[in-house]
């Protein structure tokens, strides 16, 4: 929620400042659960009379079980929607730094699995192979956690970016799905031939409790609590309106919607329970000022995506969220710039209307193709004159290389995109700075702004990408 003492949204650099303190400690927390079983380790003589090439690959065998079991329940963590983690960094952060730690994470698995194999071969006098072969088939627990690297193998191939471009979003989801049978199917050989974890009973006591806190935020954040919510508050559709650009408004109604606590700028995961669309959740940006409704404006992207047009009045919907912290709650400058392309509008027509501001202190520039056909247009116009918003709606043709305003015409005086913006929006450098749009585009953005010179901090993006 906006930081507001005295019925007055704060802003300031020591506001600022505390919101870096709050990221600072959750990375430290995060440091702090890898480094604890790395120091037991070598405080329970790890490494001590390691003299051979058995030795020491048992020793890099157990060292990385201990480290690449706490980076995969931080792994699990991230997306585990713990709701203060979430308000901290935002789900979007914390879904990248999931994404980025399933690489690293893979490897130490893989090395771990490796160095297992070469020090049970040399004490055994066998090869690799045999020595696979013979653990798999001689301990259950090892058939379970073999079954469980190779679907994380294939969670992350299903991540590799050439991948995600040829699976849908619902493959990708159905996949991903599949790393909790992974994470399960390699928590029994752990207890059972751990040498740490039966050697030591405060190690094993502390990944227990790792895995309890873990395990429990997931079942109860990820899906428990949205269903239980949902039917407590008998959320429903209410209305269903088509809108320009092949986009359509759906409207959200049910008992006390206001004690979702949403904001604008935020999104939710929505799953629509009909026959088709009840097993998988999209998520979609609050389109109005969130109130006793909850309105999302939704384009037609793909199958699904059309399908959820199509929803009838009536129908019953679960809501997981409010997400985000592509709001008010980050804001630290009395200026105010928000940049939309496409259904990027959604949030920031949200963000403008709810905004706390004196007339002039937001600029809204909103990057169409055709503005006769741009989606909410006459809502963000209505809003920027009533709020007394400067607006700026620029429709053309793309540039030839990457960018985010239109294509300079001839005869027009050449100008980088960064001398452009400043002409449209003069306090962009003393300005919190709002981007939605189609990745390409938000980031052609992001780059202007690095030329002039933004502090990072000022910068918010939310991008449609999964």
């Amino acid at each position: 929620m906006p930081e507001i003492k005295n019925n007055v949204v704060i802003i300031g650099p020591g506001k600022l400042l505390r919101l870096e303190r709050k990221r600072d400690a959750v990375e430290i927390l995060g440091i702090i659960a890898l480094l604890l079983p790395t120091l037991a380790f070598l405080a329970n003589g790890g490494l001590a009379g390691v003299t051979d090439a058995a030795g020491w690959f048992n020793a890099f065998n157990r060292l990385t079980a201990l480290v690449g079991t706490s980076l995969l329940l931080i792994h699990m963590v991230l997306v585990a929607r713990v709701p203060w983690l979430e308000r901290t960094l935002g789900l979007d952060k914390l879904t990248h730094a999931h994404k980025r730690l399933g690489k690293p994470l893979l490897y130490l698995l893989l090395i771990h699995t490796i160095t297992a194999l070469i020090s049970y071969s040399i004490s055994d006098g066998v090869n690799i192979i045999t020595s696979l072969i013979n653990l798999v088939g001689g301990y259950f627990e090892l058939l379970l956690a073999a079954v469980g690297l190779i679907l994380m193998i294939a969670v992350v191939i299903s991540s590799i970016n050439a991948a995600r471009r040829k699976l849908s979003y619902e493959a990708w989801y159905l996949i991903h799905l599949v790393s909790y049978l992974a994470i399960f199917a390699s928590i029994p050989h752990q207890f059972t031939l751990g040498t740490e974890f039966l050697a030591e009973p405060l190690v094993a006591g502390y990944f227990i409790a790792l895995y309890v806190f873990v395990g429990l935020n997931v079942v109860w954040f990820r899906f428990l609590f949205p269903i239980v919510q949902s039917l407590a508050l008998s959320l429903r559709v209410t209305t269903v309106r088509p809108e320009a650009n092949r986009t359509t408004s759906i409207v959200i109604g049910g008992k006390a919607v206001e004690s979702l606590g949403a904001e604008a700028g935020q999104f939710f995961m929505l799953r629509v329970l009909t026959a088709k669309q009840w097993w998988r959740p999209h998520p979609f940006s609050v389109s109005a000022s969130p109130s006793d409704t909850i309105r999302f404006t939704v384009g037609a992207r793909g199958d699904d995506t059309i399908l959820l047009q199509e929803t009838k009045p009536g129908t019953r919907v679960i809501l997981e969220g409010p997400f985000g912290v592509f709001s008010e709650s980050k804001r630290t400058k009395q200026h105010v710039l928000l940049l939309a392309a496409g259904i990027g509008v959604a949030p920031i027509r949200a963000l403008a209307e709810s905004l706390a501001s004196d007339p002039g202190d937001v600029t809204v520039v909103y990057r169409v193709t055709d503005r006769s056909d741009a989606s909410l247009l006459d809502e963000v116009e209505r809003i920027c004159r009533e709020r007394n918003h400067t607006l700026h709606v620029l429709d053309g043709p793309r540039p030839n290389s990457p960018g985010f305003l239109p294509k300079q015409l001839a005869g027009e005086q050449i100008a980088p995109e960064y001398a452009r913006l400043l002409a449209l929006a003069p306090f962009a450098v003393e300005s919190d700075i709002y981007i939605c749009g189609p990745s390409a585009w938000s980031n052609a953005a992001v780059q202007a702004l690095k030329k002039l010179n933004v502090p990072k901090a000022s910068i918010h993006v939310e991008e449609f990408a999964w």
